[in-house]
């Protein structure tokens, strides 16, 4: 079950597509989410983050990519007015 869900992080793939060889992806999530709540992921982090420090394999350097993406306007949600039929509609001083 591990395996299944870390190939599935490691992939970035939806839980349906994790390969049958893990066992069906419901029984993998349902082992997720119970180790979510529980909160054995916290641990497991704290363990592995304490034994690779431990034998000083983490040099915690940062890395900040300043790369920036912008969207054209049009590829918002943003609902954009135009003065078109829709105003019409509201304000019947300005159809005149």
């Amino acid at each position: 079950m591990v395996e299944g869900i870390i190939y599935r992080y490691r992939c970035g793939i939806a839980w349906r597509d994790v390969p049958e060889v893990f066992g069906p992806w419901q029984s993998i999530w349902t082992w997720h989410r119970r180790m979510s709540a529980h909160g054995t992921w916290d641990v497991v982090l704290a363990r592995l983050l304490a034994t690779a420090e431990s034998a000083g394999v983490i040099d915690w350097a940062v890395s900040v990519d300043s790369t920036i993406a912008r969207a054209h306007r049009h590829a918002t949600n943003v609902a954009r007015h135009t003065g078109g039929w829709v105003e019409l509609q509201q304000s019947p001083r300005r159809a005149a």
